[in-house]
């Protein structure tokens, strides 16, 4: 069964509300940049409320190695998704516990993502000059054959009328949503994502 993830939860009654909605990981949102960004702290407060029921996924980009691992030591989060222009290197000197996510256009961007290390990798569609949480889907079928070879997290303008024709084009291993399931930027509407994790699974 595919699985779900929420990202972009803001806080840890949101986080919670998420997961008594059957998703299976939730993310937080730790990129400057982002409208969705939490503090440290709010991430910690996350990873303590749920961490024990789901796997809770903090959001990094344009840090460094040395960097990313203080960011998960001092939030207690289980993983990191690296969603800036980091290395294969860099994902590497992180795994088990990061993946990298690979922005989408074409078949030369599913080469970049074919070629990270470790068991997973994300997929997002590609938009000039942000790093995702766009609403912008992609072509899936660019990547269902790598959705074969590795498990494959599917971002991208996904939404509770969407998301189960991507999951019979690609067959993930698990779906990620941010905007399609908000109010506002970070503002989880909670009868949309259980709606998402309904369509998703069926």
């Amino acid at each position: 069964m595919v699985r779900v993830k929420v990202c972009g939860v803001t806080s840890v009654a949101q986080a919670v509300a998420c997961v008594e909605a059957g998703v299976d990981s939730v993310g937080v949102n730790l990129v400057e940049s982002s409208p969705r960004r939490v503090d440290e702290a709010t991430a910690a407060a996350i990873a303590r409320a749920v961490g024990g029921r789901v796997l809770v996924v903090a959001v990094v980009a344009g840090r460094s190695v040395a960097e990313m691992r203080a960011v998960k030591d001092r939030t207690g989060v289980g993983c990191l998704q690296l969603h800036g222009d980091e290395s294969a290197d860099d994902v590497r000197a992180l795994l088990p516990h990061a993946y990298k996510a690979v922005r989408i256009a074409g078949p030369a961007d599913v080469a970049v993502a074919e070629a990270m290390p470790g068991e997973y990798v994300m997929v997002d569609a590609k938009v000039p000059m942000l790093f995702g949480g766009t609403g912008h889907t992609f072509d899936w079928t660019l990547v269902s054959g790598l959705a074969k070879r590795r498990k494959l997290v599917l971002a991208g303008g996904l939404r509770p009328d969407n998301v189960g024709l991507a999951v019979s084009i690609v067959d993930p291993w698990c779906v990620d949503v941010a905007s399609g399931v908000e109010r506002a930027p970070g503002d989880k509407d909670i009868a949309l994502v259980r709606e998402f994790v309904f369509a998703a699974r069926h």
